[in-house]
């Protein structure tokens, strides 16, 4: 795969920011429809041998691109996604189209309606390209009869799970951002890998109706971008109470873009040096250091805190997604067993078979976590910690995490305890690796601090340029 100058950031159309694209559409300057023909044409091109979409639709894009500029020549603009082409991770309904979830059994069943946040973007005048590939049910495998997405940096690496066909497309110019979801990591880790930007909202905050369930208390629902003011951009479209949805949070949404120029003076991000540290490999640690020195330049206190001890949420996580995924596949789990790939299956198995009490004491070590997490906040704003302990991974050794529970619960460390809390976290490329791959790093915020989230995240972006470079011409 070609790679480009990494020192020479990109000023081509299809790797414009999002918030610079609608500038250029509301003046104007730039078409609906001719961007959207330019990115369905780089994806015709590009994507057979990157697999970011499961299913590309063309002619519903380029109707509603037509529909798009007609609306805003006639003064009628809806607002910064007006015209601008998006994509959906494939478990997100689209009316009169498949969510297959990654599973062949879904492939040919057509969605009725919309989901909430696909009728989100649509009502906010955005094109939907299409949907993108994942794997199976969410989890962690791709089915046998899917071509995993490949890292758009370097074949041979990693580019994340479950929503690494979000990360490929988005990082590669396929689209200018996208909504995915996240159990224990799979928005982070995609932009982790891909060098995106990647916003899990607080559980609730998004919809979850119309989008294919993997364990339902651990799924958030956030967008994936190339930057924090895009991600707020896509959040404000798509987050906000649901008559559809009554887990829904009810409080009102801010305007998040306006908050994102507020900067980060006056933040005060905690750091906890030993989980930062022990066992974190020397280029995660450095991304670390260069954005705590990039935050206290930008006005921020860097504070010192103790974190709780993660270990054993992170070996309850897999059991209690175990039990939901369970429940969430019980209409064709084990009625069409003999369809499911073996890593899905297993998990199922698992979560039918854990009994009551040892869940109840899952479920009960989970309301600790979350309390002694919420004290942590009480002293700062802000969490800093990475995405994963190591640098970007190659998929040989991807491959060897069935043998090493060890090596999974390293990569989970600073992902999944975030999902069983509920608590809100901001991706931001933080660096390089020696072998030219990107490296991650992670903010946490409070219940509801995605505001602080994203006046950190833009803060930083406005002074580093880890986020605009890219890995294709």
């Amino acid at each position: 795969m070609k790679v480009i100058d990494m020192n020479a950031p990109s000023t081509a159309l299809h790797y414009l920011d999002l918030s610079d694209l609608a500038a250029r559409i509301r003046a104007g300057a730039v078409s609906p429809v001719d961007v959207t023909r330019a990115l369905l044409d780089r994806i015709s091109r590009l994507d057979p041998s990157l697999n970011a979409y499961a299913l590309v639709t063309a002619e519903d894009a380029l109707a509603q691109a037509g529909a798009a500029e007609a609306e805003i020549k006639s003064g009628r603009y809806r607002g910064p996604l007006h015209g601008v082409p998006l994509a959906v991770k494939d478990l997100c309904l689209m009316a009169g189209h498949p969510a297959a979830a990654g599973m062949p059994i879904h492939r040919d069943r057509l969605s009725p309606e919309d989901s909430t946040v696909v009728r989100r973007l649509k009502e906010a005048g955005a094109i939907i390209l299409g949907k993108l590939q994942m794997t199976e049910g969410a989890y962690s495998d791709h089915h046998s009869s899917i071509l995993p997405p490949k890292n758009p940096w370097n074949a041979s690496y990693w580019p994340g799970i479950s929503s690494s066909g979000a990360g490929t497309a988005t990082a590669a110019g396929l689209c200018y951002g996208a909504i995915a979801s996240d159990t224990g990591g799979s928005i982070r880790w995609p932009c982790a890998a891909n060098g995106l930007t990647g916003l899990k909202p607080t559980w609730g905050r998004v919809s979850r109706h119309g989008v294919f369930p993997l364990a339902p208390t651990l799924d958030h629902i956030g967008p994936m971008a190339r930057s924090a003011m895009d991600c707020a951009l896509i959040l404000a479209a798509v987050a906000g109470p649901d008559q559809n949805d009554p887990t829904a949070l009810t409080v009102p949404v801010p305007d998040y873009a306006g908050l994102a120029g507020a900067g980060a003076a006056g933040l005060k991000i905690g750091v906890d040096p030993g989980w930062n540290s022990d066992e974190v490999d020397p280029e995660v640690r450095e991304a670390l250091q260069g954005a705590a020195d990039a935050f206290r330049s930008l006005g921020a206190a860097i504070v010192e805190v103790a974190c709780p001890d993660v270990a054993q949420a992170v070996a309850d996580w897999t059991p209690h997604c175990a039990v939901e995924a369970a429940v969430a596949h019980e209409a064709t789990y084990p009625a069409r067993r003999s369809e499911y790939g073996p890593v899905l299956a297993s998990v199922v198995e698992s979560g039918r078979a854990l009994p009551s009490m040892e869940y109840q004491k899952i479920l009960l070590r989970r309301l600790e976590l979350r309390g002694r997490m919420a004290a942590v906040f009480g002293a700062i704003d802000l969490l800093l910690t990475p995405v994963q302990p190591f640098g970007p991974l190659t998929l040989e050794t991807i491959r060897t995490l069935g043998t090493q529970p060890e090596l999974i619960a390293r990569l989970q460390r600073y992902t999944c305890p975030f999902n069983l809390t509920g608590n809100p976290t901001l991706t931001l490329p933080g660096g390089f690796s020696g072998a030219g791959l990107p490296v991650g790093i992670q903010l946490v915020a409070a219940h509801l601090g995605e505001p602080a989230l994203l006046r950190a995240g833009a803060a930083f972006q406005g002074v580093t340029s880890w986020h605009r470079r890219h890995p294709l011409g």
